[in-house]
């Protein structure tokens, strides 16, 4: 029987994935020892009326999605650091809880959805502060570019965004960006070619039969020149996740992820990267 207390979440394909991102989380911050403290995704995670457990299992992946969650939290703290009342612009942000986990107090945050995350969101998040604001419409288009306010500062965060995109487009946005907010930031992620290989052939299934939607742009080396190349792109760095708990992330992980040929195949962790736009002349 359903909970009539609990909201009640009907999504497919890729807008399902911010609910798996979402649980995984949401299952790591229960632990006592958990590397990433996110109370609001275990208190969304028992609001909502959804089957986490029959369709993801049992949040295996909780420890891997939280370090990759707090290598972009990292990325945000430094940014405000480095620019109070700055604007964090969240491109694609799902049922991400990242505004909660670093707000300073300053930080002008703006989330850029689908309209179905938007309207879920908005159910979820009733009260948007005036420094946090949600606008519908899809990351590749350009109406939400009018809606950035870069003169304290502008970083743009994409975390499990581009890779459902193609390489055309995730090029497309990452040039058109650099082109109209010179100086900023933006912190992305995407996945390697093996992993993209098998979502394109519907091979990416769990045991509960949960199957990921298709990720036609993959990272790689190639991929990274291709990136470096764009017009206006003046540094694609990578970043390495954060040391997490128990010897394969506290101790293999962190050794494997310093060479580079491993940290290209993904075995340890997405790919995630920092790009820096240049400066206007």
């Amino acid at each position: 029987m359903p909970d009539r207390d609990k909201s009640r979440v009907d999504l497919d394909g890729v807008p399902e994935t911010l609910l798996w991102n979402l649980y995984q989380r949401a299952t790591e911050a229960r632990r006592p020892d958990a590397v990433l403290r996110d109370p609001k995704a275990v208190e969304l995670v028992d609001s909502l009326d959804y089957p986490f457990a029959d369709r993801f299992g049992a949040g295996s992946f909780g420890q891997w999605q939280a370090l990759r969650a707090l290598r972009f939290d990292q990325e945000v703290r430094r940014f405000l650091t480095e620019h109070p009342g700055g604007q964090v612009v969240a491109l694609g942000e799902g049922l991400e809880t990242q505004f909660w986990r670093v707000d300073d107090g300053r930080v002008r945050w703006l989330t850029v959805d689908l309209p179905e995350t938007v309207e879920l969101r908005t159910r979820l998040f009733p009260d948007d502060p005036p420094r946090r604001r949600t606008l519908a419409g899809s990351a590749l288009d350009d109406e939400w570019t009018a809606q950035v306010e870069p003169a304290e500062g502008l970083l743009l965060s994409a975390q499990g965004l581009l890779m459902y995109f193609q390489p055309d487009e995730v090029h497309r946005l990452i040039a058109g960006c650099a082109e109209r907010f010179p100086g900023a930031t933006m912190v992305f992620d995407g996945v390697p070619p093996w992993f993209s290989r098998r979502t394109l052939s519907g091979r990416m299934t769990n045991a509960q039969g949960y199957q990921a939607p298709p990720m036609p742009w993959a990272v790689d080396a190639a991929e990274k020149a291709r990136l470096r190349a764009l017009p206006n792109i003046a540094e694609v760095r990578d970043l390495r996740p954060p040391r997490g708990r128990g010897p394969l992330y506290g101790a293999v992980f962190p050794v494997l992820n310093r060479l580079r040929p491993v940290r290209e195949l993904g075995v340890t962790g997405l790919p995630i990267m920092t790009a820096r736009f240049a400066a206007s002349t």
